[in-house]
């Protein structure tokens, strides 16, 4: 089996679920890049979006993780590069959809809105979900024409 490496990253509102879900990653099989934060410091969730899409723009890691306390902020963050398609999502279902039709490479969740459970089942779909292709392939091409 070949190991496949996901970044991961936080500010100090998703610092206490990245952890959770970083030991969740490795048992299931994934290489984890953590690139921070590692403590409840008040930091800039930019810089930590920035360190994830470096990370997927060089090829050390194929997918993303993002958290912040709502998920809002680096989601926005992370979608200003134009090679990250960041999906911040609630529930199994949204975890399904970013991926099959969107393609997204980035699952963003809010470490205050989103208990363990619910966010655990959201990553695993994320990562269980293959891309549909088809009519969404020229979407998500649109997406991607200027960057």
């Amino acid at each position: 089996m070949t190991e496949r490496t996901i970044a991961i990253a936080s500010d100090h509102g998703g610092v206490e679920l990245k952890a959770q879900l970083a030991k969740d990653l490795a048992e299931w099989g994934w290489r984890v890049l953590d690139l921070g934060t590692d403590g409840p410091a008040s930091v800039d969730y930019p810089d930590f979006a920035l360190k994830v899409a470096e990370a997927l723009k060089s090829g050390a890691a194929e997918r993303g993780l993002l958290l912040c306390g709502t998920g809002i902020g680096i989601s926005i963050a992370a979608n200003r590069h134009g090679h990250i398609r960041a999906a911040l999502v609630h529930d199994a279902f949204g975890a399904r959809m970013c991926r099959q039709h969107n393609d997204a490479n980035v699952l963003v969740m809010g470490g205050r809105t989103i208990g363990p459970e619910v966010a655990r089942d959201c990553l695993k779909i994320f990562l269980d979900t293959a891309f549909e292709g088809g009519r969404h392939a020229r979407r998500v091409a649109k997406m991607s024409e200027n960057s």
